[in-house]
């Protein structure tokens, strides 16, 4: 069956500087601060970082979806950062004719000369308290993912399509031939959890990549949420922190968007903000 894209019709056309899509990407958490399920991850601090050379290194097609830019702006990253040299990235892996998968980056930590296989992950999860196990709990906006079966994929296929004769016939090709690998994952994540569950710790996950909050479409008809000013971001430009948009509706002027998201079963991010100039970013959902 052929799925249909309804793309969200933004009420101001928004442009946010690669500066701050570069910082907000730096500045998200990963999920966990130690091994993420016995896969080792890779820290990225800010401080090391020149900016410098951003606006002329990246060149954001219009309608290039945040996959991409995420990828861009880590490659940038990395490019910047003293200690590492990009070898490679986003090395597709053929059998017969057959893509098998793909290689995100390869790149060399010139302070230990390991060539490190990466693969980037920016994850949005909700917390539904009432599905399963702990982890199976963190799914999806529109249900259609879940954190579980995202590792499950890391460590089960992505990982280990290193160690197949076609990617180590691919990477000869390009002649990054090491002795040894290290294998590791940067997996950035937004994560938004019941409003009753405010300040509440979960297990496992890193709690400061909380950034928000989500409820049923009933739940923000009500009173309290139309003293806010709203904006419905793109989905681009979901990483984002709020605090950098300058576009701003009032309830009644983003209601019927929202209502056509929900119609769709399409669960649209908001951010807000408050008379005192507070930000906030909140998920409605259409389940």
């Amino acid at each position: 069956m052929t799925s249909i894209f309804f793309p969200i019709k933004p009420l101001h056309s928004l442009k946010i500087s690669k500066y701050h899509q570069f910082v907000s990407f730096l500045k998200t958490p990963l999920l966990c601060q130690d091994n993420l399920n016995s896969i080792e991850q890779l820290h990225i601090p800010i401080q090391e970082i020149d900016t410098d050379e951003l606006e002329d290194y990246i060149n954001f097609p219009d309608k290039e979806v945040l996959g991409k830019r995420i990828e861009r702006l880590f490659e940038y990253y990395l490019q910047q950062h003293p200690n590492y040299d990009v070898l490679a990235k986003n090395i597709q892996i053929i059998d017969d004719k057959i893509t098998i998968g793909e290689l995100d980056f390869i790149f060399l930590d010139r302070n230990n000369d390991n060539s490190i296989h990466l693969e980037l992950v920016f994850k949005f999860y909700l917390y539904d308290p009432t599905a399963g196990k702990e982890l199976e709990r963190w799914i999806g906006p529109n249900r259609k993912d879940r954190l579980v079966d995202k590792l499950s994929k890391l460590k089960e296929k992505q990982l280990p399509l290193l160690f197949k004769e076609e990617t180590q016939s691919a990477l000869k090709k390009l002649y990054i031939t090491p002795k040894k690998w290290t294998q590791k994952v940067c997996f950035k994540a937004n994560l938004f959890i019941p409003v009753s569950y405010k300040n509440k710790p979960f297990p496992i996950i890193n709690n400061t990549c909380i950034c928000g909050y989500w409820i049923p479409v009933k739940e923000f008809q009500q009173k309290e949420y139309q003293n806010y000013l709203f904006h419905i971001p793109e989905k681009k430009y979901w990483m984002v922190d709020p605090k950098y948009n300058e576009e701003w509706d009032n309830f009644e002027n983003i209601y019927p968007e929202i209502d056509r998201l929900i119609r769709i079963k399409r669960s649209p991010l908001l951010w807000l903000k408050n008379k005192e100039d507070q930000y906030f970013r909140l998920f409605i959902v259409w389940w």
